[in-house]
């Protein structure tokens, strides 16, 4: 599996507006990803914290294939969320690949 984080800070005063911006777009755009098993928004518990974008991954190559795709231009229209080195996350983006799931 490969995890990807993206924190994103938003003023409190925003905040309404991005979380119903943001989830509209996860509905819309994540359907029939490859590979996708799971994506969230996470609200931080704490005023002047980031909020947490998830997803997960069957593997690093769909990660990837999302990032090239009509999907992924779709989601981040009018935003700059471009690769980074080597073709892999934006800035700001952290990736991870899991060594252990335990799901009870």
């Amino acid at each position: 599996m490969f995890v990807v984080h993206n924190r994103i800070e938003v003023p409190a005063e925003q905040a309404e507006g991005f979380e119903q911006h943001f989830a509209e777009r996860m509905r819309t755009t994540l359907a029939g990803v490859s590979g996708l098993q799971r994506s969230a928004l996470l609200k931080p518990s704490e005023p002047g914290k980031p909020y947490l974008a998830t997803m997960e991954f069957d593997s690093r190559e769909s990660f990837m294939g999302w990032m090239q795709s009509d999907a992924f231009k779709h989601a981040h229209a009018g935003t700059a969320s471009e690769g980074g080195p080597q073709g892999g996350p934006p800035p700001g983006v952290e990736a991870y690949s899991v060594i252990e799931d335990v799901r009870l």
